[in-house]
């Protein structure tokens, strides 16, 4: 056989059997594994390298569902909710990213069929909160059982991401903001005026050592952490002070755990979505703007953001959160 000859045919033998390993993975009924880092963007996977659990998943939250989480099954269904939630006024927690939509595009996504390009022009801001709940798992029980809220992202002590719903929704986080940008609330009790801090009495445990530990209130049940036997210890062992909206706060820091897939999810989020650029508020001396911001900035503003940013009786994330961290981090992550 010639040389000219053997060179295409064993190229026909590889594409033949490229081919079949294509019909095999093709196969009706074949499961498609996911890693367990993913979020569901439009009904898209991409990767954040941090552990996700989605909706779909088991021991997830999930948000579109009518009935109320962590209430007794025959109290939880809408009819019983109208009776003993009065916050809650609709069975859906979440709306259409309507705002800078044609009345052409809305009609074309409204019954969910959304693209990739479209919700990349749509979607500019990343919302940080703190949850004042403490874990994840209480903080849905108060938006989806008490205030018919949501968010499309929670991050518990752990470091464990939760998605509630696809980024495609218009959540229930942050008003005005809500129909452009992406919510997530870190689990932490919050910030406080000196003084006030009784709710660190309740949280945070100082034992033999320096160093705080986190210690879950027995009302809150079992906290369903993802990592066994988990106990989580803030990033700083101090109290950190701050001045948010004028006010002077103290607040415990975020786990370091929360911070490492803070991180990734934030790069992930500027990667998945151009228009959210890895930047946070800054004044004229480069310094974190603490105070929300004048609406023709925020009208303008495309990137991460605290909720204090948007709402002036808001102090959420707090004065603990290290912003350059943050960014920094999420920057070295991207292309």
């Amino acid at each position: 056989m010639s040389r000219n000859f053997r060179a295409p045919l064993l190229l026909g033998v590889a594409m033949f059997c490229l081919g079949l390993a294509g019909c095999r993975t093709a196969a009706p009924g074949a499961a498609l594994r996911r890693q367990g880092d993913e979020i569901v963007v439009a009904g898209q996977l991409f990767h954040t390298g941090t552990r996700v659990v989605t909706w779909m998943d088991p021991g997830g939250y999930d948000a579109y569902r009518v009935e109320r989480r962590f209430s007794p099954l025959a109290e939880s269904g809408w009819e019983k909710t109208k009776a003993s939630a009065k916050d809650i006024a609709t069975p859906n927690r979440y709306g259409l990213r309507q705002d800078a939509l044609t009345p052409e595009e809305i009609e074309q996504v409204r019954g969910g069929g959304w693209d990739l390009v479209t919700l990349q022009r749509v979607v500019d801001q990343f919302v940080l909160h703190y949850d004042v709940s403490g874990v994840s798992k209480a903080c849905f029980a108060t938006l989806q059982d008490q205030r018919g809220l949501s968010v499309h992202f929670m991050l518990d002590l752990d470091g464990t991401i939760y998605q509630t719903l696809d980024l495609k929704e218009r959540a229930w986080h942050a008003t005005t903001a809500n129909s452009r940008s992406i919510g997530v609330e870190i689990a932490n009790i919050g910030a406080y005026p000196p003084g006030e801090t009784r709710a660190f009495e309740e949280w945070y445990e100082h034992g033999p050592g320096k160093w705080p530990s986190i210690r879950v209130p027995s009302r809150i049940g079992e906290p369903m952490f993802r990592v066994r036997d988990f106990v989580g210890h803030p990033d700083r062992s101090e109290l950190v002070r701050g001045v948010t909206q004028g006010i002077e706060l103290v607040q415990y820091d975020f786990t370091p755990q929360q911070y490492a897939a803070l991180i990734k999810l934030t790069a992930a989020l500027c990667k998945v979505f151009p228009k959210i650029r890895c930047a946070y508020p800054r004044d004229a001396a480069g310094k974190l703007v603490t105070q929300k911001l004048p609406d023709e900035e925020l009208a303008k503003y495309q990137g991460v953001l605290g909720h204090f940013h948007i709402q002036s009786n808001k102090t959420d994330p707090g004065p603990a959160l290290q912003w350059d961290r943050v960014i920094d981090g999420a920057r070295r992550l991207l292309p």
